[in-house]
């Protein structure tokens, strides 16, 4: 996750030169290597110890990192749409738009999964036992919501452009509101019983990441639908619609990225509160929200033609390159 996003930032950074772009290719081979050798060592520890799957899947807890695998295989797909399609023409568009499908498909059955295994295995748990890696699972479709609004500016079928558009914004209306009732949920569960332990401190950064995935996602189908709608005939009649999503997803973009920064200065004043706290595998934390936090923001500065968002988004790259380092 945190590697692919470094390489789409790489390759979309408003001032930046030819040496970042072929650094981004570099590192776009590095993530889809480690994806790979990860996902075919999973699939084998699974076929020769099938049980485990079986305890993971059930697990409270584990089973809530499911929802990595197709965040980060969308870090993939986005990077075939911003360099290989320019580069070997529209078949890989077609090649993206069924691998997007293919994820689709995982981060529905994760997000539908993941919160009935909650609900119905383990033992019961108490308020203060919530934590923001439940959003993780519930992520899964807003990162294919966004990857689905470049799949449909990419397509040169508008048919196609259109459908992949609408499942979109449906993949949007199913995760979204579930990811603000959890935000609700851990909001109180903060008020209620203070930050969480030091160990998992840096874990307050993970409400920032789907905020800035909806927005993301909203923004670009916006402009996608300004482009798509009018030039299908079925819903030529409808051309005026286009303009209508474009001006509601600049506006609730901006919104969600501004609700972003408010869990982004929890999440600092928090680390700042503890001051002290070890070095673990739970500081993957910092890396993809801040990481789209950027990327968010250069979207925006891009589709608003603002310079302030443009360089707002390139220093927010600075800290989220050295987490990642």
């Amino acid at each position: 996750m945190g590697t692919g996003v470094v390489a789409t930032l790489l390759n979309r950074l408003p001032y930046n030169g030819s040496w970042l772009y072929y650094l981004s290719i570099v590192v776009f081979v590095l993530n889809a290597v480690l994806f790979c050798v990860a996902l075919i060592l999973s699939v084998i520890r699974y076929w020769m110890w099938p049980r485990i799957w079986t305890i993971m899947s059930r697990d409270r807890h584990h089973s809530l990192f499911l929802g990595a695998l197709p965040i980060g295989f969308t870090t993939l797909i986005n990077m075939l749409l911003y360099v290989c399609v320019p580069a070997w023409g529209t078949w890989v568009a077609t090649l993206a738009w069924v691998l997007w499908i293919i994820d689709s498909i995982v981060a529905l059955f994760v997000t539908f999964l993941v919160p009935y295994i909650t609900m119905t295995h383990g033992e019961r748990s108490a308020l203060h036992t919530v934590n923001a890696v439940q959003l993780l699972p519930l992520s899964s479709t807003l990162s294919s919501a966004s990857t689905g609004s470049l799949v449909a500016g990419a397509l040169p079928n508008p048919e196609h452009a259109l459908w992949t558009m609408i499942a979109s914004y449906a993949l949007l209306g199913v995760g979204l509101p579930l990811v603000m009732t959890v935000l609700a949920i851990y909001y109180q569960r903060l008020t209620l019983h203070h930050l969480p332990p030091r160990e998992v401190i840096v874990s307050v950064f993970l409400p920032v990441s789907p905020l800035c995935l909806a927005s993301f996602s909203l923004l670009r189908l916006g402009s996608v639908a300004a482009q798509t709608i009018p030039r299908n005939p079925t819903t030529l009649k409808y051309a005026s619609a286009g303009e209508t999503l474009h001006t509601f997803g600049c506006i609730t973009a901006v919104i969600l990225w501004a609700h972003s920064l408010v869990w982004l200065a929890y999440a600092v004043a928090s680390i700042a509160h503890q001051r002290h706290f070890p070095f673990n595998m739970g500081w993957w934390s910092f890396t993809f929200p801040l990481g789209m936090l950027a990327l968010d923001t250069i979207a925006i500065g891009t589709e608003l033609g603002s310079a302030f968002f443009r360089v707002l988004g390139t220093v927010c790259f600075v800290p989220f390159f050295v987490a990642f380092l």
